[in-house]
């Protein structure tokens, strides 16, 4: 059983069921689990392109999406990240005592091999236990 869990999500697909049923069952007692979802900053180049308001609100609806899709799960604490989602997820977990992280996986293609994947970073480097979904 683990005390601090991790639930990797993409405000895109939301969280689904099955991946917080997994969670509720590999909760220890007392234990908790966190929502994450990371988000990419927009390049410097780009940037010089937005008005800051823009960027602000952005990240404001994004926050008001995150929390809205863990709303119904009242035991969910939901965590929002700057940074590449892999690499944010495993930071997060390693700066956080996190002991499990669960992921989802798509079906894999050639991007997947020639690119690697969120799950597949995770895997290679997370400091903890990582359950990949399918």
């Amino acid at each position: 059983m683990y005390r601090k869990i991790i639930v990797g999500l993409s405000l895109e697909h939301g969280i689904s069921e099955s991946a917080l049923e997994i969670a509720r069952a590999l909760r220890a007692e007392g234990g908790e689990i966190i929502a994450l979802h990371a988000y990419e900053p927009v390049q410097s180049s780009v940037r010089a392109y937005l008005d800051e308001e823009v960027v602000e609100g952005a990240y404001k609806r994004a926050q008001a999406l995150l929390v809205e899709r863990v709303k119904g799960a009242p035991d969910v604490t939901p965590v929002m990240l700057r940074g590449h989602s892999g690499r944010a997820i495993t930071d997060y977990a390693e700066k956080h005592g996190a002991d499990c992280i669960i992921v989802g996986s798509h079906k894999p293609g050639l991007s997947d091999f020639l690119l690697g994947s969120t799950a597949a970073r995770v895997v290679r480097h997370a400091p903890c236990a990582v359950h990949v979904l399918r």
